[in-house]
């Protein structure tokens, strides 16, 4: 018979933990990460935050500061709503950063410009 501390072979304290364990984080940022390749919280924790969050802008969630830096405050057990307004502008200069780096896939259309081009509003390039 197993021990109780065991479960799928393995301890419990090596088990993945969620990323909605990561306080700030919920349900929705979790499916997030999933989809943008961060299966779990260790994952999330081994990454650089800013490599996370590209990676997370890159799978195609859009970019919101409040997220981002809930996430810079969770990750080190912070309530989201902690930084001091000096630590609040260093994040944004690190957000505004993070959005300025990622080149917009010209293969993907945005949402208007699939409208446009379905009722034959724009000229084809």
């Amino acid at each position: 018979m197993r021990s109780p501390l065991y479960a799928n072979s393995q301890p419990i304290s090596a088990m993945n933990e969620p990323i909605s364990s990561i306080r700030n984080l919920g349900p929705a940022m979790e499916k997030a990460f999933i989809k943008a390749g961060i299966p779990d919280a260790n994952a999330l924790r081994a990454l650089d935050p800013d490599h996370a969050y590209t990676t997370l802008l890159q799978s195609g969630h859009p970019p919101h500061f409040i997220a981002y830096y809930a996430m810079i405050m969770g990750l080190q057990g912070r309530p989201w709503n902690d930084p001091s307004p000096q630590e609040k502008h260093q994040l944004r200069q690190r957000f505004d950063a993070i959005k300025a780096s990622l080149k917009p896939n010209k293969k993907d259309p945005s949402d208007i410009e699939r409208i446009l081009d379905k009722i034959g509003v724009r000229n084809p390039d």
